[in-house]
C-alpha cells in the first residue's frame, strides 16, 4: 500500500541526503519548487513517470520510495 507520509519524508531525506535544493530537485523533474516543497510536505505525490526518475537518480527502488520496504536497493540489499 502506498504511504504518502513515508514517501514525503523519503523524498526529502533523500533530497538532503544530496545537499540538493528543491529548486535542484524540481529542475530534475521538470516541475515547480512548490510542487516539490508539496510533495514534501505531504500536500501531494507525483506521477510514476517521476517516481521512476527519483528512483535512478537516488539509486533506490520505487517499493522503498513508496514505503513497501525499508530496503533502499532490492538490487542491492546492503544498501
Amino acid at each position: 500500500m502506498f504511504n504518502k507520509n513515508i514517501f514525503s519524508a523519503r523524498i526529502l531525506a533523500l533530497r538532503k541526503s544530496k545537499n540538493m535544493s528543491q529548486l535542484e530537485l524540481a529542475a530534475l523533474l521538470g516541475v515547480t519548487r512548490t510542487q516539490i516543497s508539496d510533495i514534501e510536505n505531504g500536500k501531494t505525490t507525483t506521477s510514476l513517470e517521476r517516481i521512476c526518475i527519483l528512483a535512478d537518480f537516488f539509486n533506490v527502488s520505487i517499493d522503498y520510495l513508496v514505503g513497501r520496504t525499508d530496503i533502499t536497493n532490492s538490487t542491492n540489499p546492503s544498501n
